[in-house]
């Protein structure tokens, strides 16, 4: 009898915490999804999208105009000059940082913008117009340059293509270890909570994109950007292996974005959310605590958080709070 009562007993103790639990989950959906869509039609919204627009439009524009070959037309033409195209992506990039890191915060990058939202740095809303405008600016980029280029040296246009000997699986592997070299330097350059930081953080990006350039040329063409790959690839309508430069830039940011937020440099607020989730018993499990602290201090801290970076983004100059991306 005693041994049917305990059992009902931790039956009804389950069915109490997985009722809270689903309680809280749709409250936190809630309150994120109505922060999500909080101020989409500001006119610091569409300041912040735009910048991404015309901030990509220069940069495939002058990165893809480094790979044309003005010799093609020779009949011995040279091979592209990887150390030329690779300096100019790279600085093209640590230029455009700089010039809308304060406007939008200079992704001009889908894999970037996903490490933004997966850290909650970034709302899914801002982040869909974002992926957007990126990759509007790279057709546009790309258009301009098909435009003013003549046909006799156009070629690809700086299609990023899968060299022939390496299989398609190894592809996918660099260009998620280039994107996560770019992704983590972003995270570190940018961490306001470092205080060691020193010079431009703008140019360190721009220098992580020139080396994954100087190493992955040869296998993919360094692609590192969705974007940067999409633009010459409408143009041309030249998709071949074209998800080889959305997947594996995305998964390299994204786990470049979780290793050093929730690994190697926890933000502290995270630690001290959790803890007023669940609450540590004399036996030394944990327990979560009742729902009313849920809803007062889980979800409402968590509302206020996201509320604060979407005002400030997370993105400052260099005096101190910056994230910029590529």
């Amino acid at each position: 009898m005693n041994e049917n009562n305990s059992l009902h007993a931790t039956e009804a103790d389950g069915n109490r915490t997985h009722r809270y639990f689903c309680r809280f989950l749709s409250c936190c959906i809630s309150q994120n999804i109505m922060v999500a869509f909080k101020g989409i039609w500001t006119k610091e919204f569409w300041r912040a999208v735009s910048g991404e627009y015309l901030a990509s439009v220069i940069f495939v524009l002058l990165g893809l105009g480094s790979t044309i070959n003005w010799a093609a037309g020779e009949e011995k033409p040279p091979p592209a000059d990887l150390v030329l195209i690779s300096l100019c992506f790279g600085l093209s990039i640590a230029t455009m940082v700089q010039c809308f890191g304060h406007i939008s915060g200079g992704h001009i990058n889908p894999a970037v913008t996903a490490a933004m939202v997966v850290t909650r740095k970034l709302s899914l809303a801002k982040a869909l117009f974002y992926v957007a405008a990126q990759c509007l600016g790279a057709i546009t980029g790309a258009g301009i340059l098909y435009l003013v280029t003549p046909d006799t040296v156009r070629g690809s246009l700086g299609v990023t293509k899968v060299n022939t000997n390496v299989a398609l699986g190894n592809a996918l592997l660099v260009e998620l270890l280039i994107t996560f070299e770019l992704v983590f330097t972003i995270f570190a350059t940018c961490d306001s909570k470092r205080t060691d930081l020193s010079g431009s953080p703008s140019l360190a990006i721009g220098l992580a994109v020139a080396i994954g350039h100087l190493f992955g040329i040869p296998y993919t063409g360094a692609s590192m950007n969705p974007a940067r790959s999409f633009g010459p690839a409408v143009v041309t309508l030249n998709f071949e292996n074209h998800w080889v430069y959305w997947l594996g830039p995305i998964l390299g940011g994204l786990l470049a974005a979780g290793f050093y937020e929730y690994l190697y440099c926890p933000d502290p607020e995270i630690k001290k959310r959790m803890q007023q989730i669940f609450k540590k018993t004399p036996s030394g499990t944990y327990k979560e605590v009742e729902t009313e602290d849920l809803g007062v201090k889980s979800v409402s801290g968590h509302n206020i958080d996201l509320e604060k970076a979407e005002k400030k983004e997370l993105f400052h100059d260099s005096t101190g709070e910056v994230l910029s991306s590529v």
